[in-house]
């Protein structure tokens, strides 16, 4: 019998395919997430919030905007992240209260395209 196997290299390496809110103001793209969508071949992000449902929308494009947020991108190939603090200021979303990792879904916002959706949770408050 003829075998093919594989070397597993992943050792140690999350494979996360959720969207992360720092208690930092940022927002987190895992390696896994990043990759899996194409996220890579992006330069900004524009942002969207949903009062009433307390859902952010996240559409990743290469058009330099006012109100896009540039990806920073890690040199070491872990993803990447959004620093948003405007954004969570604005919206008075306490990323102490709401940080974590989301499930997302893609929604096809009109006028925009396809955005990334997350449905905020609340934590704890007086969790570290």
């Amino acid at each position: 019998m003829n075998y093919n196997f594989e070397e597993f290299t992943e050792r140690n390496t999350r494979r996360e395919n959720r969207i992360t809110i720092t208690r930092s103001y940022s927002i987190g793209l895992p390696q896994f997430f990043f990759e899996k969508n194409k996220i890579h071949n992006f330069k900004y992000a524009v942002l969207f919030f949903d009062k009433k449902n307390e859902a952010i929308a996240i559409h990743f494009t290469n058009e330099e905007k006012e109100n896009a947020f540039k990806i920073m991108k890690s040199k070491k190939g872990y993803g990447g992240h959004i620093v948003a603090r405007s954004f969570f200021t604005y919206y008075d979303i306490n990323p102490k209260i709401y940080y974590g990792r989301y499930e997302w879904e893609k929604y096809n916002l009109e006028g925009v395209g396809e955005v990334f959706v997350i449905k905020l949770k609340k934590r704890n408050k007086d969790k570290k």
